[in-house]
């Protein structure tokens, strides 16, 4: 079901001293930038292998990252996993019994369809689904 880690979603405070360690100091290169008001983050997502790093900032304090932040400080926030069939992969979950955030996929960075599993059912990691489009 899951194909390989298509990123490591890092909660920030400020994108650009983010980027100046992600792009100036580690090398990496910035491949798409989006505001996501849905979800109240901007994201950028930074190219390594054939994964990403994506940077998220809070654009509203009520926002998941924004509560993350607050209660946690900046850090991994979340791993994403990529998956050909999102409905079919939460749909085997859901019948397994693993306590999703998500029933239906929604839009992601870029117009993927993401959908995330709750961390309580994946040993206290915020996990995501992903599939590119």
């Amino acid at each position: 079901m899951l194909s390989r880690i298509d990123h490591v979603g890092v909660a920030v405070a400020d994108v650009g001293e983010a980027l100046r360690l992600y792009e100036g100091s580690f090398g990496l290169r910035v491949y798409h930038r989006e505001v996501l008001y849905d979800q109240g983050v901007e994201a950028v997502a930074l190219q390594i292998g054939a994964s990403a790093i994506e940077l998220l900032r809070p654009i509203r304090d009520d926002s998941p990252v924004g509560r993350f932040l607050a209660e946690k400080g900046p850090g991994i926030h979340h791993l994403a996993y990529a998956v050909e069939d999102i409905e079919a992969a939460l749909s085997r979950l859901k019948a397994d019994g693993v306590r999703l955030v998500d029933e239906t996929p929604r839009v992601g960075l870029g117009g993927t369809k993401i959908a995330f599993i709750h961390p309580n059912g994946t040993f206290g990691v915020l996990s995501e689904l992903i599939q590119r489009v």
